[in-house]
């Protein structure tokens, strides 16, 4: 935005009318900038809006407001309508436009000295005036579309800020050069559509706000009797945005459905909300890559899992490079869907997505490759003795050291600096009235974070909310340590800080569950974490379960239309078909003009009991620029190369089950006691199914470790030795190639914080495997 170049920022407004015109007049929290924006409304058709390019001072504003109204005091002068808060969008259906504005806020949170506001109320007000509306404006579909579009609602889990980019991630405003209109057309301001029109025309975002969809929430904690406060973030993405079983796997261009991503933000507790450092780590969910779905069901609250196959993956492919766009490398992947099923739903899936990323991988060079984790976390949440968070955190402890965190210094100045020409900058508008204008506050990384977690399960809601708080307190953790808060970068589960950490992330999957699921979070390993009666929980998720199931049957097909209609993936027109006329918008795109929209799809196929939407994107000036998500200039895309000379068959197996079939350590797995050995004949069956140099790749099938015993509880997981053999296996060799993969030294400083092949060795916490692994890239299976 532009307040963070320095320049001052609107955000107090008062709409005026006339009978021809709107007046909006907008204002900076100091009162020294006045602007004032026209809208017509004697234009029937089209959006008529004009910026006044003269800055007012307060006095100048009442006096030209005060001209208005004498202009015309013969057709009733001017007339006051509301004070509101930034402009959401503008929206046309079959008649005139309406603006969609904010009348109400409330703050949240404050990032950096700067305020993250949500939305109290908002209000929709039609542009013409009554007596030019056609007569469509009153007709049945158009307040049908009205309240579609009403019944988004604004005031639950959409946030916003003036003068912060909130639709990035923190480390993405210190490196990333673009500011301005740029920042809408990101994957994650879901009021892009509503503001495009706007925004191209005026050539600024002086009046509007970014809304940003999913959660927020900040608090103050304490360790050690230090205060520090901790924000929690997910950003959904706008991208092939929906409901649970209208949305699933990936579409034509990549998108996930259910993308989000998870930033956690630690500073600590200063006077000025100015901290002298601050860390940020964000990890990502999405559904399975795959050309998958589930046919709406009212009579199977399981409906069947329908795979398509695809021979090159190429919407898989597109996924991933996508994400090494957006947080560079290394990807890796933690899969936590069923591995063995009596009926196979889950297990397709995961044998499908196993192939997907051994065929990519195929093609990709060994410091790019897909890093590819499998844990049955259905099987091992209910074996006695395990404790399957303790199990997570060490999973998340050994991926940090491949990602890292985001580690940044702030320093003031009474200078301002231009955070065009450089990155690393963050600029803080103080108050004018603290005659301090100038006043800026510069963020230096010390330590960047390199590639990203990406987690799923089925839904990406229940398991993976387990599994991205294990990751979120392993980084706490650390976040902690380097901000000199706590003596050592870990965090016990049992610990009250762990509990409040586990608060956060319960109330982010609630959120995210309702937004997509239908019903709150399945909250099980959290419950018996927290020791709670094992029947009340029973009961609880059965009541959730009903829940969800009813919202998939019966309401998700309305809400679907109304995101379609609010992201303007559908945009009625006069002469068409009207939204709820038509059939599933999972798998085909019209436009306005009947063309194909950014987000094609795959081709028709019908659903049994759901109302049908149509997903598009209309093109406008402004293009789509994936490209702004770099965490950095220097992130290299995944290399497109042509993989028919290595072509594998498409046919899915669901009884796959990948740690019998990983022979890449099968040194080391067939020294372990009561581990199987694979017969000729299984061989040969995984061969036929596309899996002939598997043994080649690096699976991690986190299965494994409950394989070997009875029950899989800690003692046990401590004594594998895929994780935690002793250090001096590790070579100084192996981990050379561990930092050129995931933690060279580029964007740093050379600092004490810079870690040396020596001081890795003694870090501990790594098996010879892990070392491997990390080494030669690819999927490891344990």
């Amino acid at each position: 935005m532009e307040a963070m170049r320095g320049g001052k920022f609107l955000q107090k407004f008062r709409l005026y009318e006339t009978r021809s015109k709107f007046y909006l007049v907008g204002r900076d929290k100091s009162r020294t900038l006045w602007r004032v924006l026209k809208i017509d409304r004697l234009e029937t058709t089209d959006l008529g809006i004009e910026e006044d390019p003269t800055s007012y001072t307060e006095n100048e504003c009442q006096e030209l407001l005060w001209r208005i109204h004498e202009g015309n005091r013969l057709t009733g002068g001017l007339k006051f309508v509301t004070k509101c808060y930034g402009i959401v969008g503008f929206m046309k259906f079959l008649g005139p436009y309406y603006m969609v504005v904010i009348t109400r806020r409330r703050k949240v949170g404050t990032i950096c000295g700067h305020d993250i506001y949500s939305i109290g109320k908002s209000e929709m007000i039609a542009i013409p005036c009554p007596i030019v509306w056609p007569e469509v404006a009153n007709s049945r579909d158009e307040n049908r579309y009205k309240r579609l579009l009403c019944s988004v609602d604004l005031t639950k889990d959409f946030f916003f800020s003036y003068s912060y980019n909130i639709m990035r991630s923190l480390q993405k405003n210190i490196t990333a050069k673009n500011t301005g209109q740029v920042v809408y057309e990101t994957m994650f301001v879901w009021n892009e559509f509503l503001t495009r029109a706007m925004r191209n025309h005026l050539k600024n975002t002086n009046w509007t706000v970014a809304l940003i969809h999913g959660f927020f929430k900040q608090s103050k904690l304490s360790v050690s009797g230090k205060d520090f406060w901790l924000t929690l973030i997910a950003r959904r993405s706008r991208h092939f945005a929906g409901t649970r079983f209208l949305k699933r796997g990936v579409n034509e261009k990549g998108r996930v459905a259910n993308d989000v991503e998870t930033e956690q933000i630690v500073f600590e507790d200063t006077s000025d909300d100015i901290p002298c450092q601050i860390t940020s780590s964000v990890q990502h969910r999405g559904s399975i890559p795959l050309v998958w779905f589930q046919e709406t069901s009212r009579l199977n609250i399981r409906p069947e899992i329908t795979l398509k196959p695809d021979v090159d993956y190429k919407a898989t492919r597109l996924h991933f490079e996508n994400l090494v766009l957006r947080y560079g490398n290394p990807i890796v992947i933690l899969n936590l869907i069923k591995t063995r099923e009596k009926k196979p739903r889950e297990s397709l899936l995961r044998a499908e997505f196993a192939k997907a990323i051994h065929y990519i991988n195929k093609g990709l060079p060994d410091d790019k490759r897909l890093k590819f984790l499998h844990m049955d976390l259905s099987k091992l949440s209910r074996r006695k003795g395990t404790n399957v968070l303790s199990l997570l955190n060490k999973v998340a402890s050994d991926v940090l050291e491949l990602t890292d965190i985001l580690h940044c210094e702030i320093t003031t100045s009474s200078k301002p600096l231009d955070a065009s020409s450089g990155q690393g900058c963050v600029i803080k508008s103080c108050d004018v009235e603290s005659n301090d204008d100038l006043c800026t506050s510069t963020l230096v990384p010390l330590l960047l974070q390199k590639g990203v977690l990406r987690t799923n399960c089925i839904d990406c809601l229940d398991r993976t909310n387990v599994a991205q708080f294990a990751y979120g307190l392993a980084a706490l953790g650390r976040q902690l340590h380097v901000l000199g808060l706590t003596e050592a970068p870990k965090i016990e589960l049992h610990a009250p800080l762990a509990d409040d950490l586990m608060d956060f992330y319960e109330r982010m999957g609630d959120t995210l569950a309702i937004q997509y699921g239908g019903s709150a979070a399945h909250n099980k390993i959290f419950c018996e974490q927290r020791g709670q009666w094992k029947a009340a929980t029973q009961s609880q998720e059965f009541l959730r379960t009903l829940q969800r199931y009813y919202n998939n049957a019966y309401t998700d097909p309305e809400k679907q239309d109304a995101i379609n209609v609010f992201l303007g993936h559908f945009q009625p027109q006069q002469g068409k078909p009207a939204l709820w006329k038509l059939d599933s918008d999972q798998h085909y795109s019209i436009g306005r003009q009947g063309t194909v929209g950014e987000e094609t799809v795959r081709p028709l196929i019908k659903r049994s009991f759901s109302v049908g939407n149509i997903l598009c994107e209309n093109s406008g000036a402004v293009s789509d620029c994936n490209a702004v998500d770099n965490n950095n200039a220097n992130s290299e895309l995944l290399p497109i190369q042509q993989l028919d000379d290595i072509r594998e068959p498409t046919d899915s197996a669901p009884e796959i089950y990948m740690c019998e079939t990983n022979p890449c350590s099968s040194t080391k797995y067939s020294a372990m006691p009561g581990r199987p050995s694979i017969s000729e004949e299984r061989q040969s069956y995984l061969k036929r199914l596309g899996y002939p140099e598997l043994h080649s790749s690096n699976f991690l099938d986190l299965d494994l470790l409950s394989s070997s015993g009875n029950s899989c509880d800690e003692e046990a997981f401590e004594r594998s030795s895929l994780i935690h053999s002793p250090t001096d296996l590790i070579s100084v060799e192996s981990t050379t190639t561990y930092s050129e993969q995931g933690h060279n030294d580029e964007g740093r400083y050379d600092t004490d914080l810079s870690r040396s092949s020596s001081q890795l060795l003694d870090s501990g916490d790594y098996s010879e495997s892990f070392a491997q692994w990390v080494a030669n890239g690819g999927m490891l299976c344990y």
